[in-house]
């Protein structure tokens, strides 16, 4: 067997040459192979980048408009201390006492706001459902929503949507809720306690006009939630004042309805009763989807790399065929 030397001086057996001699020649053929088929290469890359130009231009603009929020906890003065001094017996008694909760309210409004409940209703209140579920893009000239006729007939006012069962033609509210979800974001900094909430859609009017009623509509629903919740409490410590002749238990009872009184007047006189709104959302510019250049470049990258497949399958595929 005849060895051979290499550049560093070292003897390489004759075998091992020829798996390298082996390897520099599929080396060579594969850079062949591609050179040949440079002009497909070139075209199908070609054809790709233009199909990702038409489809990224084919894709309507999303605005999306957001605004910062921080907890509006209220003071609770000396209410701490009745807390502490009363909060086993009110909590027995169904009362919520105020002062130290303002985490678990902040929590409360969150869970509430991303609730289907509060969702529906929301949806309901404002009468979302056909620029939620039936819209496809935003005339910038005249700044409406261009509503596909397809799901519903803006002349008769009539949902035309062809949806297999269980499905209806109009959109239930589970659907509602589920398209709603994905043009929502909630967000809190653990550390600052504030809180960006933001909406998704074609309109930047309409993507700003919603954001301003979650705001104002999760307010008011936490709102009177808490001033049913003291309107109940007081009712039922008065019946307490009346059944009982014992005086401290009434100095105890009329402590905690002043309390929940306190609670009522707060409510009502905070127009920000549970967020109060730091930077508010404004009417944005700039769209925030589509990325169409990162669309191009992803096209035409995939274009190349599908084309490259394609010449060296079709080369090998014909060499196999020859043998």
């Amino acid at each position: 067997m005849n060895n051979l030397v290499d550049q560093t001086g070292a003897v390489v057996p004759s075998e091992h040459h020829s798996d390298y001699a082996d390897d520099e020649i599929d080396l060579r053929e594969l850079f062949g192979v591609l050179w040949d088929g440079k002009w497909w290469i070139a075209g199908i890359t070609a054809i790709a980048s233009i199909i990702a130009v038409v489809f990224a231009l084919s894709l309507p603009n999303i605005y999306r408009s957001e605004a910062l929020l921080a907890p509006a906890n209220s003071s609770s003065g000396g209410l701490g201390g009745l807390a502490k001094k009363y909060g086993g017996l009110a909590s027995l008694a169904g009362i919520s006492m105020p002062g130290g909760g303002g985490d678990n309210k902040t929590a409360l409004g969150l869970e509430v706001m991303k609730s289907r409940f509060f969702i529906a209703e929301f949806i309901e209140r404002h009468d979302l459902l056909v620029p939620l579920m039936a819209s496809s893009g935003w005339d910038q000239s005249t700044g409406d929503l261009i509503i596909d006729n397809e799901i519903y007939e803006s002349a008769t006012k009539k949902w035309a949507r062809d949806v297999p069962p269980p499905k209806r033609a109009v959109p239930s509210t589970q659907e509602a809720y589920q398209k709603f979800e994905k043009l929502l974001s909630i967000s809190e900094d653990k550390k600052s306690g504030f809180i960006r909430l933001s909406i998704k859609h074609y309109s930047p009017v309409v993507a700003q006009q919603w954001v301003f009623w979650l705001i104002e509509d999760i307010n008011n629903t936490l709102r009177e939630q808490d001033v049913t919740e003291a309107e109940r409490s007081i009712a039922y410590l008065k019946q307490q004042v009346e059944s009982t002749s014992l005086a401290d238990l009434q100095s105890m009872f009329f402590e905690l309805i002043q309390s929940q009184t306190e609670t009522i007047m707060l409510a009502k006189v905070r127009q920000e009763y549970a967020f109060k709104t730091i930077d508010p959302a404004v009417v944005p510019e700039v769209k925030s989807e589509p990325k169409r250049a990162l669309i191009c470049v992803l096209g035409t990258l995939l274009g190349g790399m599908l084309a490259v497949l394609w010449v060296l399958v079709a080369h090998y595929a014909i060499k196999r065929e020859n043998l």
